[in-house]
Formats: C-alpha cells, structure tokens, sequence
C-alpha cells in the first residue's frame, strides 16, 4: 500500500521530554501528526503544546474534554487560540456542550483569523467493550453538532463512513501491525484495515515511540 504518513497521528504517550523530542525530529519531516495526551500536556504544559507547533508540528490535544457547556467552550477558546491541529471532545457531553464548543471555536478562529482545529468527538475507548449501535449513536449526536469528526475503532467506521461519508472524519486508535502485543486495547486492528474500513486517520503510539527507529517502525505499521 502507499505510505499514507499524512494520516498517520503518532501519540506522544510518555513523561521524558528528550524521548519526545526525538520522536518529533524523526518523524516530523514525513508529515505525520502528533498527538499530545493528558500524560505529556500535564508533564510538560501548554508551552510545550505552543513549542510544538512553531517547529511545524501538526498538534492532535487529545484531552477529551467532558465538563459543563461553558468550560468545554472556554477551554476549547483557549486550544484554538493555541494553534492545535485538533482536539477531542467526549460525545457523551450532551448536544448543548458540543454545539457550545463548535460555535466558539469558530468564533475565534474568525475574530484572530487562525485555522480552525479539528473538533473530534470520542464515542468509545478502544480499551473498552462497545456495541455498534452505541458509537453510531454517539457519531449521531458529533454529526448534529457540526463536530468534524469522530474517534472509532475500524469495526465502527464503516458503518459511520456509510452512514455520513466525509461529512464526518474517522480517527482510529488501536493499531497495532500483527505481530505487537495488544496491551491495553480491547478493540485493535492493522493501518490496512483500518484504512480499508474507511479510518481518515490512525494512531499509533508505543508500537512507534517505543521503537530505536522510529521512522522505519512507522513505515512497517503502515504497510501492513
């Protein structure tokens, strides 16, 4: 298969900065995007965020922001303003936080005349046990809000894919190439399936960061 880097998100799910920093100087010359958690964002701060992104970095804040409508719109302010890629939202806030979210971030990006990130709408943890029906109803609720996409396994994004098509992107986590253990993950899949079931992106994180290489270690997860 073609190397589809653009769509690759690498997390950044560790607590050394240098590792970190490595995995971004590898990595960053083949445009693929890298996603800050809440281990790295509570370690090193939102200034480690900014300075990520002024070295080119596309930046994915996966803090699955779940809270009053009032404090997901602030905080969501706050990301944009920040420059991120994209960020997560829990689906499961309700439609009046989530459509709070979506008019405040394009709020700010009209009033400072910055790009707008991606909202991103989590409907299950991969690590967790899902019916179809539950996701589809979570992608629902994102999709009615105006939310750009969804976090799904590769089993649910086909039936979202078919559902919405690319009104609604899908970001799988959960990739694993055949030969890794599954750790955590409940619900795992290879970069050519996810694809295949129409993941816009993936993400990959120990598989790659835990790799001396991680340019090849990124490139074996993605070819197959």
């Amino acid at each position: 298969m073609n190397m589809r880097w653009t769509s690759l998100i690498v997390a950044l799910d560790a607590d050394n900065r240098r590792d970190i920093e490595r995995v971004i100087s590898a990595l960053n010359p083949c445009g693929v995007k890298f996603k800050i958690g809440s281990i790295a964002f509570t370690k090193f701060g939102p200034d480690f965020v900014k300075r990520c992104i002024a070295r080119g970095s596309d930046i994915f804040l996966d803090l699955k922001l779940y809270d009053i409508p009032n404090t997901m719109k602030e905080t969501a302010a706050v990301i944009t303003e920040m420059g991120c890629w994209a960020f997560t939202v829990h689906a499961q806030a309700g439609r009046e936080a989530l459509c709070a979210v979506r008019a405040e971030v394009d709020l700010r990006a009209r009033v400072h005349k910055i790009r707008k990130p991606l909202i991103l709408g989590v409907t299950k943890l991969t690590s967790s046990h899902a019916s179809a029906h539950a996701v589809l109803t979570l992608a629902d609720t994102a999709a009615a809000c105006g939310l750009d996409g969804v976090i799904a396994s590769a089993k649910e994004a086909h039936a979202i894919k078919k559902k919405f098509g690319k009104s609604l992107r899908v970001v799988t986590p959960g990739i694993r190439s055949p030969q890794d253990d599954r750790q955590d993950q409940k619900r795992i899949t290879t970069a050519r399936a996810a694809f295949a079931a129409g993941a816009d992106y993936i993400v990959v994180g120990r598989p790659i960061i835990a790799k001396k290489n991680h340019r090849d270690a990124a490139r074996d997860i993605l070819s197959t």
